[in-house]
Order: structure tokens, then C-alpha cells, then sequence
């Protein structure tokens, strides 16, 4: 395992499991219909934060900032200046007029909430305003970090950000209630940039007043990220779309959907973002090398490695949904109904799970090759395909609907990355692919039979009453499954059975590693 890869795996690992933390604090803390407050009054905020900064980071500035960098440092660090100070301009004239704006608006996002509840997000709202400055820096310097190869700092910063949404929710939830994880969102958001500012400096960064809209740097990056950027905000429209339709359903949907995401959103982060967001420099400096051959064969590991582990997780999430719901939300304010409506969202998610960890890769992938444009046409055509699914599944199925909507969308859109990538000439060996996927399916078929039975068996001589007794359901038949699973894949002789899967994400020919 590449040192790269054991830093993303396990510091994503933690700021997940700090978000199942912070959304059992939240749930605990907070009566579900305030939490839809909550969730919705991010929306305004994201988006602005999306298409101004984050798209820039993901698809562009990465690849064109690691071209300059191995030609000339001090060049480098200059066009990342002028970037994050155009950057900066732009988002506080954004932010400056969506506070004027956001009475309106905040009456598209949720149409359907009481005159109380859309006061409420719109106070949030106007919070949530301040963290983008905060996290607009902050990406800036994750960008040049992992450009660096340093993705140590970078990835500490979301564990910083959840754990003071988590304290600002346990101390002062029971005072001033929604209001108390918003606060946390504020602190966490410049602990986040704060946190990096060190290693930024270490690295030889230095803030300056650099402003040129005429730079050829810039302006190359310009043309990269709008693609990416339109993508980012069809995303996010998507997400406003759902929380509009959500607003109109029972008290609580929004906030449901948004919990039920986020825990489905764990597993895909840790073993498809994590492998990918490691592997974007090193696709980035290959392609620059015109190394096609290399190019391929990292993708090739890549998505067998985020196959191996996302397809039995997907199943045994589906197998234990109710319990890990119960585990994770089933407290203080979370009741029996939300639980199963959560429950059941979480159970369509995870069909679609696989493609959600693959998704990144795809992207990133074309983002190396400064192809931003077929990832963002295939994203804006299926977030219309998820919205139109949302809407009429929302209807039978509830929050359910939604989940679906999103996870057809998925689908569709991995499909056509997919199909993209291979008239791109990229010769990833398709026929392993498959081959190996089919025979993990079969391994996990064959593992949900040992779940199934040991959750069973525990569920007969155990009540299922109190935490612990649950917890226990979940990790009896979890390690029956693991070790089925093991087992299976290793009998049926599936390529990187064992965890020495993340050695190959960066091998190449020859035994090659890429440092």
C-alpha cells in the first residue's frame, strides 16, 4: 500500500465515522423537522461554493498547477496566488448578492416548509454564508498540497471540520438547538483552512496581492473549470431540486434523505474517493508523460480495488440497513418512523453504491487528461434523468424516491463515463473487469446467505432492545460475512482477494511503483 493511499484511506476513514458521530449528535439533539432546516439552508451556500471554487480545484488548477510545478516552483506559486486572490473576489461578490437575494430564494428551496421553518433556514442560511471564504482558501491550499504529494494535512482538515460541528451540537444544542451545529460549521470551517496554513508556508507559499485576469496560466484554468463548475452546479441545482420536492413530503424528509446519504456516502468516499483522489496527481504527471500504457493500468487497479470492496458492502448494507440506521440515529429525538423511512432510503442508495465509489475515478480520470467537458455534458444530462426520476418515484416511495432518483442518475452517468473513457482509446483490460466482477458478485451472493443466517440466529436467542444487543447483531454478522466473503473470493480466485489490493492501485509494468 502506497503511503499516499494508507494516509486517504484512513484519515477518510475517520472524518466518516466523525460524520456517523456527528449526524447520531445531531439526530439526538435536534427534533427532525429543525434539522430539515439544517440541511436545506446548506444548499444556497454550496452552490456558490461549487461552481466558484471547487471546480476550479477538482478539474483544473490540479493538473495545470502540477505541469507548472515540474517546471518552475516559484511560476507555480504565483499563478496560485493570483488564483485564490481572483478566487476570493469572486466569491464575496457572490456572497455579498446572494444575501440580498436569499428571501427569495430560500422560498424556491423549500416552497413547502411553514412561514416558521423558512425563517429558520433562512437565518442558517445567512450563517452558512461565511464558511465559503473560509473553505475557498482552504481548498486552495489542499490543491497545492497534494500537488505537492503531501496529502497528510489536507486530509486531517475534514476530521477538524466534523469534530467541531460535533462539540458545538453536544455543548450547546440543548441552549440554542439548530443554531448550535451552525456555529459549528462557522468554527470548523476556519479550523479547516487554519490547520493547513503551516505546511503551506513550509512548502514555500507565501499570501501576495497578485491579480491578473490576462494570465495565460489563469486563463487556460478559466476555460478547464467552467465544464467542471457547470457540472458542480447541476449537482448542486440537483440537490435543491430534491430538497424542494422533499420539503413537500412529511416532516423530517429532508433532513432523512440528507442522513441517509450520509451514511451511505462513507463506504463510497473511503474506498472509491480515497483510491481516486490519490491516484489524480499520479494520473495527471502520466499523462503529461504520454504514457498511455501506465495510464491505463492505474485505472485498471483502481476500479478493481474499489469493486472488490464496495460490491459486499453494498449488500451487507442492504442485509443490516435497519440496524446500522438504529445504531447511528436511533436516539433522542430519532423515532421508530424516521428510522424506517431512513432505513429504507438507505437500502435503494446502496444499490447504486459501487457506482458511486467509481464515479470519482471516471472523472478524475478525464480531469488528468484536462478533459472537462464530457464529464460535465454526461453529469448535467443525468442529474435532468435524476430529477425527473426523484420527482415521480417521490411520489409512490416517499424520501425512498428520491434515493432511487439519485441512484438511477448514478448509474447512468458511470455508464456513459465508462463508455467515454473506452472511445477515448484508454485501454483498460474490460474483459478482467467484468471477469472479476462477476465472480465478487458471486462471492457476495453467496455471503449474503451467512448473513442472513447469523442475523437470524443472533435475533433468536438475543433481544434487540438496547444498543449494545443491536450493536452486536451488527458485528456478529458482519464478521460472518467478512470471513464468507474472504473465503469465497479467494476459492473462486479473485484477483487481489485480500487487502493487498491497494498495493496494485499504483503498480504498473514491471512491478513498477509510481512514488
Amino acid at each position: 500500500m502506497t503511503d499516499a493511499t494508507k494516509v486517504l484511506v484512513v484519515t477518510l476513514f475517520c472524518s466518516n465515522l466523525l460524520g456517523v458521530l456527528r449526524d447520531h449528535y445531531l439526530a439526538q439533539k435536534i427534533p427532525t423537522s429543525l434539522l430539515d432546516t439544517y440541511y436545506a439552508a446548506f444548499r444556497l451556500p454550496d452552490l456558490v461554493f461549487n461552481i466558484l471554487i471547487l471546480g476550479a480545484i477538482s478539474a483544473a488548477f490540479i493538473p495545470v498547477f502540477t505541469e507548472l510545478l515540474a517546471r518552475d516552483k516559484k511560476k507555480a506559486l504565483i499563478v496560485a496566488n493570483n488564483l485564490l486572490n481572483i478566487g476570493l473576489v469572486g466569491v464575496v461578490l457572490s456572497l455579498a448578492i446572494l444575501f440580498f437575494l436569499m428571501p427569495w430564494l430560500i422560498k424556491v428551496v423549500v416552497p413547502s416548509f411553514a412561514p416558521d421553518k423558512q425563517a429558520t433556514t433562512l437565518n442558517l442560511a445567512r450563517l452558512f454564508l461565511i464558511s465559503p471564504l473560509f473553505f475557498a482558501v482552504s481548498y486552495y491550499f489542499s490543491g497545492i498540497l497534494n500537488s505537492f504529494k503531501h496529502f497528510t494535512i489536507s486530509s486531517l482538515a475534514p476530521l477538524i471540520y466534523n469534530l467541531s460541528i460535533i462539540l458545538g451540537t453536544v455543548i450547546l444544542g440543548n441552549r440554542l438547538g439548530v443554531y448550535a451545529p451552525a456555529i459549528g460549521v462557522l468554527v470548523g470551517s476556519l479550523l479547516h483552512m487554519a490547520i493547513q496554513l503551516p505546511s503551506i508556508l513550509k512548502r514555500g507559499w507565501r499570501p501576495s496581492l497578485t491579480f491578473d485576469l490576462k494570465d495565460k496560466d489563469a486563463i487556460k484554468i478559466f476555460k478547464l473549470m467552467i465544464p467542471r463548475s457547470i457540472g458542480l452546479g447541476s449537482n448542486q441545482i440537483l440537490l435543491i431540486g430534491f430538497t424542494a420536492i422533499a420539503s413537500g413530503l412529511s416532516a423530517g424528509s429532508v433532513a432523512i434523505y440528507n442522513l441517509a446519504d450520509n451514511i451511505q456516502t462513507m463506504p463510497s468516499v473511503v474506498f472509491g474517493t480515497s483510491i481516486a483522489s490519490a491516484l489524480f496527481p499520479h494520473l495527471s504527471g502520466v499523462y503529461a508523460e504520454k504514457n498511455e500504457n501506465k495510464f491505463a493500468k492505474m485505472m485498471e487497479n483502481g476500479l478493481l480495488a474499489i469493486i472488490y470492496f464496495l460490491i459486499p458492502l453494498s449488500i451487507a448494507i442492504i442485509l443490516l440497513r435497519a440496524q446500522i440506521v438504529r445504531i447511528i440515529l436511533g436516539s433522542g429525538h430519532f423515532g421508530w418512523e424516521q428510522t424506517q423511512a431512513t432505513a429504507s432510503a438507505l437500502g435503494i442508495f446502496s444499490l447504486a453504491l459501487v457506482f458511486s465509489g467509481a464515479l470519482p475515478l471516471f472523472a478524475k480520470a478525464l480531469y488528468a487528461r484536462q478533459n472537462t467537458k464530457t464529464p460535465t455534458i454526461i453529469g448535467v444530462a443525468t442529474v435532468a434523468i435524476s430529477l425527473l426520476a426523484g420527482f415521480f418515484l417521490s411520489k409512490k416511495l416517499g424520501v425512498a424516491g428520491l434515493a432511487a432518483g439519485l441512484s438511477i442518475g448514478m448509474v447512468v452517468n458511470v455508464g456513459l463515463l465508462g463508455l467515454a473513457i473506452r472511445r477515448m482509446g484508454i485501454n483498460i483490460n474490460w474483459q478482467k473487469i467484468a471477469k472479476n466482477t462477476l465472480k465478487i458478485l458471486f462471492a457476495s451472493g453467496l455471503m449474503a446467505i451467512y448473513i442472513q443466517a447469523a442475523k437470524y440466529t443472533y435475533g433468536t436467542y438475543i433481544d434487540l432492545d438496547r444498543f449494545i444487543e443491536v450493536f452486536g447483531q451488527i458485528v456478529f454478522s458482519g464478521l460472518f460475512g467478512l470471513l464468507s466473503f474472504i473465503t469465497f473470493a479467494k476459492w473462486l480466485k479473485v484477483e487481489n482477494f485480500s487487502f493487498s489490493v491497494f498495493e496494485k492501485v499504483f503498480k504498473i509494468d514491471h512491478g513498477q511503483k509510481i512514488n
